[in-house]
């Protein structure tokens, strides 16, 4: 099981990855980053797409009470976002853990090189094989 560096690496290794970062959506901050940066400073990123997960976890809009499985209630709401820009793409993983599991794997694709299928698919595995220390 890979901890926060080794996660990131593998991230990395995806085609298109242009950066990386497990961030905590309830304070914003970046656990770990790799690669660059969508503005140049990895804080800046990790305080934006905190924003973005805490609106979609948070609001009914986005995930409704009903949508939950029955006695399902410690799993997140949301599993993914994707946000499609003209150069790239973001994808935020939500992250479950054994504590409050606010933390969510942040990965900007190129939008020429990067594989959108291929990067969920391994950013789930990722996500479910994390373990934070």
């Amino acid at each position: 099981m890979p901890g926060i560096d080794e996660c990131l690496l593998e991230a990395m290794a995806l085609p298109g990855a242009r950066g990386a970062a497990l961030v905590d959506w309830s304070s914003g901050l970046a656990l770990g980053t790799a690669g660059d940066s969508p503005v140049g400073d990895h804080e800046t990123t990790a305080a934006e797409t905190a924003e973005l997960a805490r609106a979609a976890a948070e609001y009914e809009s986005f995930a409704p009470a009903a949508d939950a499985a029955p006695g399902d209630a410690a799993g997140q709401p949301v599993e993914d976002l994707i946000v499609t820009t003209r150069t790239g793409y973001h994808v935020l993983r939500f992250v479950e853990t054994s504590f409050d599991s606010s933390v969510f794997l942040h990965l900007w694709l190129d939008r020429a090189d990067g594989n959108l299928a291929l990067a969920r698919h391994r950013l789930r595995a990722l996500a479910e094989g994390l373990v934070l220390r």
